[in-house]
Order: structure tokens, then sequence, then C-alpha cells
């Protein structure tokens, strides 16, 4: 991997030339308010399930099942868990479901687990953005991770955007983390918002879905002054990206394969690149089976096999059908996890 490092220097001089002495604080000059006093720091260097919400066959939430799922990832060396993440179907759920879930995390992992809850609290408003962050750290989160607003997409310019997570990180009484996965926004947020907003006292980090590992390698040239996270958004670039600064993942992979990501993470630590290189090869079938590949419905049909509760989707998301099963299936087959 030395020869990708290198091609990555090359890449990240091109993007960033002279913008770091010439950058001065939030240059896009978007008018901040008071912001709240800084929460404590929230470490992301890890693995994080994304944990997707159970439902029973009616489709009302199945907390028990929830809860059952925890116990199990408890036992896993993660570094927290994600609730309300894009595979927690949380576009679906309402105000008082998204709140429940975060609360379920909190009473049902023990609390000398060490495990960091973070919870997605995006909205398409500001102020239901606020008002969510609000309501999921009285709940519990350790902090919150802010989905970029997407409905009116030709008006969410990086202005827009700037001010949006300003706002939010000003008022949160958690850490925010900024989150960018255009596959599901089609809105790539912009490296000069987040270099701006990685400046904020209460913006720790990002979770970088997009793939782009020039991108995460400017974020972390750019912000080496500024005390900010990256984390990958996919296990298929975990490696990468730890190699060029990054620090954890969040990664749907880590659901059903939780020891293996963390194995990845843990030989790359220790500067065993041959093995992190062929575990990071292993992992790559069985990550694009349940994200781009079969995405939610496969997951949940992989966590069934895995001896966890993934069970139906909510409406209009359509279980696997039998067929894509049967493929799902050959797949973890062929990389040895079934």
């Amino acid at each position: 991997m030395a020869h990708i490092a290198k091609g990555l220097t090359t890449r990240i001089c091109q993007l960033t030339s002279l913008r770091v002495c010439q950058r001065c604080p939030l240059s896009l000059s978007v008018p901040r308010g008071t912001p709240v006093t800084p929460s404590k720091k929230v470490d992301l260097g890890g693995v994080f399930p994304p944990m997707p919400t159970p439902f029973n066959h009616d489709e009302s939430v199945n907390y028990d099942k929830f809860t059952r799922n925890i116990e199990h990832w408890n036992k896993v060396p993660f570094k927290g868990l994600v609730v309300q993440g894009s595979n927690g179907e949380y576009v679906y759920l309402s105000t008082e479901e998204r709140i429940d879930l975060v609360k379920c995390v909190r009473d049902s992992l023990p609390r000398d687990s060490g495990k960091i809850i973070l919870a997605g609290s995006g909205c398409e408003s500001t102020r239901a953005t606020i008002e969510m962050s609000e309501k999921m750290a009285k709940a519990g989160a350790d902090a919150v991770m802010v989905v970029t607003p997407s409905y009116y997409k030709p008006g969410m310019k990086d202005r827009a955007l700037h001010s949006h997570f300003t706002a939010v990180a000003d008022n949160s009484p958690v850490p925010v983390i900024l989150y960018s996965v255009p596959a599901f926004t089609v809105i790539d947020l912009s490296l000069d918002v987040i270099v701006d907003l990685a400046q904020h006292p209460n913006i720790i980090g990002i979770k970088e879905s997009g793939g782009d590992i020039s991108k995460i390698g400017a974020m972390v040239h750019l912000t080496r002054s500024c005390d900010f996270q990256i984390v990958a958004g996919s296990a298929s670039f975990f490696l990468p990206c730890l190699q060029i600064g990054g620090v954890g993942v969040v990664a749907a992979l880590a659901n059903v394969l939780g020891p293996a990501v963390c194995d990845l993470h843990k030989l790359a630590l220790a500067g065993d690149m041959e093995a992190a290189v062929s575990l990071q090869w292993k992992l790559i079938g069985p990550n694009a089976a349940v994200t781009k590949g079969y995405g939610i419905p496969g997951l949940k049909q992989v966590m069934d096999w895995m001896g966890l509760y993934g069970g139906p989707t909510r409406s209009p998301l359509q279980s696997l059908s039998e067929q894509d099963a049967v493929k799902l299936h050959k797949i973890f087959v062929d990389a040895g996890y079934l």
C-alpha cells in the first residue's frame, strides 16, 4: 500500500496547494450565534456498527429484539454503537420512535461497557435538527451524527449547508459529527465547507461515505491543526482511510462481521499491512453485498443467518427476494463467513 500512500500525497498536494496558509476561519462568512459550551471530547477511533431497526411483521418496532441484538454487539470490541444511521431506516420512523430507540440503547448498554452512543439526529430543517439533537442528547447519546439536508437539493449550496451545521453545532448539548452520504442524499458536502466547519469547537469529525480517498486525504491535511476526526462510512475503504489519517469506521458490515472489521482496525494500528490488506480484500465482497448490492434488506437477511434479529423492513422498502437471498448467501459462503 506504500505506492498508494505516495500517490495520494501527490494528489492531496494538488488539491490543497497554498490553501492552508491562505485560509482564514469561516471564510464563507456565515454569521454565527453564541455557541453552547463545547462538549467533552468524544474519541471516534474505532469501529461503529450503524444498527438496523428491528420490526415486527406489522412493522411496529420490536424493542425486545433490539435489546438482544445490543447484548450481542456489546460483546464485540466496538468503540461504540450508532443508532438511527441510514441503516436504521430513520427516515421511516416517527420522532417518538427515534428517541425511544436511543433510550433503548442507553438502557441496554451496561454503564461500564465503555461504548459510545452516536445518534443520527438529522432532519430536513435546521430547527427540527436542533430539537432532535437536544432530545437525543437527553435520551443518552454521547454525540449526534447530522446528515446533510437534501430534499430541496438546488438550494443546498455551500452557504446553506454551512449555516445549517453551524446552527446545529451552536445549539447541540453534545458534540456534532458531520455526515456526508451522497449515495442517498445526492449531496456531497464540499471540502471547503468541511474544513471551515472543522474549526467549530462543537464539531468533532465527519462520517465520510463518498469513498473518495483523495478528498479524505485532503480533509486530513487541511484539518490537521483542528481537533477533527475523519471516519470512513464503509468497510470497503476502511484500510485506505486509516492509512491516510482517518481514525475509524461506521460500517454496515460491522453489524454482521464485527470481529473481522475490528481485526482490520487492530492490524492497521499494529502496522501489519500484509495481513490488513489481505483482510480488507476479503471484506470487500460481503461489504458490497450488504450496501450497494442488496442494501438494508440484504443486511437484515444476513443478520438472521448470523443468529441476530434482522426481520422485515418497513414499507415501502421491500424484504429480499428468494432469488437474491440465494445469491447473497453464496457471497458470504465464498468469503468463508457462512
